[in-house]
């Protein structure tokens, strides 16, 4: 039985079109499986290599490359930590153990009843914002693990995914700096 439904289909042939191969869609189909299933099982690769006229290998190759698509099940909420460098040296790594701590599970596990999960990630390109932590969509910047936790009890209490904290931007320079 196809994921896909047939007015998909059609929107994945449609946006075809624009591309020279079918291949180039490949992101977007796999987006689209993800979606609906929550993970790119070994039946969603199949679909997506049929759809986009690429080996099944081709596929597995991409999804196991992107950290964004998972083969497995997560959490309906899932938390990712940043440990590169920038986030590493502002405390990234203890945020990321804060984070397994309070909900009782290793990296890419999720927790017994579906609803987190957590990943640890190499870079979430927000450097100066460092440690950085991400719930589904919604990013938070200069994290620390009082903040991550009340995150946490907040989309545990309401199932929601609380916005992030305003960030300052830089402040301008004074006039002896541009001289």
């Amino acid at each position: 039985m196809p994921i896909l439904s047939e007015s998909e289909l059609q929107e994945i042939r449609t946006l075809q079109t624009r591309y020279p191969e079918p291949k180039a869609t490949l992101l977007p189909v796999l987006w689209r499986l993800q979606e609906k299933r929550g993970w790119i099982d070994d039946e969603a690769m199949q679909e997506a290599a049929d759809v986009c006229k690429v080996p099944v290998s081709h596929v597995r190759g991409v999804v196991s490359f992107y950290t964004m698509f998972f083969e497995k099940p997560m959490g309906q909420f899932h938390v990712q930590v940043c440990t590169n460098v920038s986030c590493m040296l502002r405390g990234g790594e203890d945020l990321l153990s804060a984070m397994k701590a309070r909900l009782g599970i290793q990296n890419l596990e999720r927790t017994e009843d579906g609803k987190f999960s957590i990943e640890e990630t190499e870079c979430m390109g927000a450097c100066g914002g460092a440690p950085m932590m991400a719930v589904n969509e919604t990013f938070y910047e200069l994290a620390t693990n009082s903040e991550a936790n009340d995150i946490i009890d907040r989309i545990a209490a309401t199932g929601q995914i609380p916005a992030p904290k305003f960030v300052a931007q830089m402040p301008e320079l004074s006039d002896s700096a541009n001289r």
